[in-house]
């Protein structure tokens, strides 16, 4: 490991506010099962075609901290990328999203504070319709520039 090169994401000073990302996926079976199997969540709101009929919804919807997961992934590989951290979400779901259904999401950077190496990112999510299923603020600590390991490894050979 030592020596091997990392990818990681955009630093707080090469970040600009209006800078966006935006991503897409449609939800398939694997993904739910996926999700439902990592966090043992048995909604039958999730899972169960006839439960779901009965509600308002109609039919089974995706779990909104699954969406909010396909959000902070596009945080930790797109924007800043490889090496953030979010330390703060407000995040809104005003309308569900429903299996079998492509969401596109765009995080867009809307203010930059270097002194306290946090950018402030807006977040959408779209259905295929173009209606809002998700929408808030993320606080995001990118990348830090990492120490040079080499340099300090033969510090006890002087």
């Amino acid at each position: 490991m030592i020596g091997k090169k990392r990818k990681l994401g955009e630093r707080i000073e090469a970040l600009q506010v209006g800078q966006s990302y935006t991503t897409s996926h449609i939800i398939e079976d694997k993904d739910l099962l996926l999700y439902l199997g990592l966090t043992d969540d048995a909604n039958p709101l999730y899972l169960q075609h006839d439960y779901a009929s009965q509600t308002p919804y109609k039919r089974p919807i995706v779990p909104s901290v699954m969406l909010f997961g396909m959000v902070t992934s596009t945080v930790s590989m797109h924007l800043p990328g490889p090496g953030s951290h979010i330390t703060r979400h407000e995040i809104t779901f005003p309308k569900p999203l429903f299996h079998y259904s492509e969401i596109k999401i765009t995080l867009e950077v809307i203010a930059i504070d270097i002194e306290n190496h946090e950018a402030t990112l807006s977040a959408v999510g779209f259905d295929a319709e173009g209606d809002i299923i998700l929408q808030g603020k993320l606080n995001v600590s990118p990348a830090y520039e990492p120490e040079s390991w080499t340099g300090s490894s033969l510090e006890n050979f002087f």
